[in-house]
C-alpha cells in the first residue's frame, strides 16, 4: 500500500482534501498509513503487559505509524495514560492524536475485582458514566488530557451515542454543538462520531456537521451498511475512519475456525460460513483473508484511514505485511459476480 493508492486504485477525494485542511499534512501522512488502535493498552480482553506496549510503540513508530487512537473506556483509562506516557517522549508535531468522549470515569461506590464484565482485565474501581451532554464531553475532554499528560488532541471522537436512542438524541442537541464549538475554539482539529450502528452515523451526518466518522464493522469485507452512509459521507466531505474491520475476530485468521467471535460474540453459522467462502477466494488467488479484509475499506474513497488494535510488536509487522501485499483486483471482480459484494461497495 503506498500513500495515494490501493492496488493502483486511488483513494484519494474530497475527504482526503477535508483531512489536509484540518489536520495539515501531518494528518495526511498519518492517515495515509495504518492508525495505531490501543484498547489493548487498556488489557482488552487480557492483561497487557509495559513491554508490550513499549514494543507495540517502538515498532509502529519505526515503522512510520503516526496516527494513535485511544479512550477513556479503555481499561478504565489505562490506555490513555499507556499511550500518553509513550507519546510524550515523542515530537508532538509529527503525530495525530485521538480520544472519545461520552463517558465519564467516576469512583466506583461498590468496587469490583475486574473489570471484565464490560471486557477489560483491571480493576474495577471506576465506573463509566454516561453523558452526551456538551457540558460532559467538555469535562471529559479535560480529564483525558490529565490522563493522557499532553496539552491537546487532534481528534475527538462522541464514543457509542447509539447504545440507547435517547443519548443520540442528547449527543446530537447537545453534544455535537458543544464540540464545533470547541474546536472553533481551538481545542481540537476535528471531531466526529463512532459507533457500529450505521444509521446513527448516517443521522449525525444529516443533523449536524462531523468532520470525520469512525466505522466500526459496518464497512468491512464481511458487510457493508445499508442505509447510503458511506456515499452520504463522500457527498458530504466527511471522511471516515474503519476500524474493527476484521469483525470482532471471524476475519483475522486465513481460515475462520468454529467458535470464532463476531460483533463480541460466537459467530452464527451463517456468518461463519460468509467468512470461509471469502477465505477460500482469497486462497484461490494467493492471498488470505486478513489481507483482504485490511484492504477492503480503503477501496471506498470516502475512507481515509483504517485503524487496527496492536497488543505486540507482531501484530505490528503482519498488519503492515498485510497492507502491502498486492491484491489481484481479479479477486474484487469474482465477489462482486458472486453476490458477495455489491455494485457499489
Amino acid at each position: 500500500m503506498n500513500d495515494r493508492e490501493i492496488n493502483g486504485t486511488p483513494f484519494a477525494g474530497e475527504p482526503r482534501r477535508r483531512i489536509a485542511e484540518l489536520l495539515g499534512e501531518t494528518g495526511v501522512g498519518a492517515f495515509d498509513r495504518l492508525g495505531v488502535g490501543t484498547a489493548q493498552f487498556g488489557n482488552l480482553g487480557q492483561a497487557t503487559t509495559e513491554e508490550q506496549v513499549d514494543a507495540v510503540m517502538e515498532s509502529a513508530w519505526e515503522a512510520g505509524l503516526r496516527y494513535f487512537d485511544t479512550a477513556p473506556h479503555y481499561g478504565l483509562g489505562l490506555s490513555e495514560r499507556r499511550l500518553g506516557q509513550r507519546l510524550g517522549d515523542l515530537p508532538r508535531e509529527e503525530y495525530i492524536l485521538s480520544t472519545k468522549v461520552g463517558r465519564l470515569l467516576r469512583p466506583h461506590p461498590w468496587p469490583t475485582e475486574t473489570d471484565l464484565d464490560n471486557g477489560f482485565a483491571v480493576a474495577g474501581d471506576l465506573y463509566r458514566e454516561r453523558d452526551y451532554t456538551g457540558a460532559g464531553m467538555r469535562r471529559s475532554l479535560e480529564e483525558s488530557l490529565k490522563r493522557l499528560g499532553l496539552d491537546r488532541v487532534d481528534i475527538v471522537w462522541i464514543h457509542d451515542p447509539e447504545e440507547t436512542e435517547d443519548q443520540t438524541d442528547i449527543a446530537l442537541a447537545s453534544g455535537a454543538p458543544e464540540l464545533e464549538r470547541m474546536r472553533q475554539e481551538g481545542l481540537f482539529s476535528a471531531w466526529g462520531v463512532g459507533s457500529k450502528d450505521a444509521a446513527v452515523l448516517r443521522r449525525f451526518v444529516d443533523e449536524s456537521t462531523p468532520d470525520l466518522l469512525m466505522v466500526s464493522g459496518r464497512h468491512t469485507l464481511l458487510e457493508q451498511d445499508q442505509v447510503g452512509l458511506m456515499g452520504r459521507c463522500l457527498d458530504q466531505g466527511v471522511g471516515v475512519v474503519a476500524v474493527s474491520v476484521f469483525n470482532s475476530g471471524v476475519l483475522a485468521s486465513p481460515w475462520p475456525k468454529d467458535g470464532v467471535w463476531y460483533e463480541y460474540g460466537p459467530a452464527p453459522r451463517e456468518v461463519l460460513e460468509r467468512a470461509r467462502t471469502l477465505a477460500r477466494i482469497a486462497e484461490g488467488y494467493g492471498i488470505d483473508l486478513p489481507t483482504a479484509a485490511l484492504q477492503f475499506p480503503l477501496r471506498h474513497p470516502a475512507v481515509v484511514n483504517v485503524t487496527v488494535g496492536m497488543r505486540t510488536a507482531d501484530h505490528v509487522t503482519s498488519n503492515l505485511h498485510r497492507a502491502g501485499t498486492a491484491v489481484p483486483e481479479a479477486f474484487w471482480d469474482q465477489l462482486h459476480r458472486d453476490g458477495l459484494l455489491p455494485a457499489d461497495a
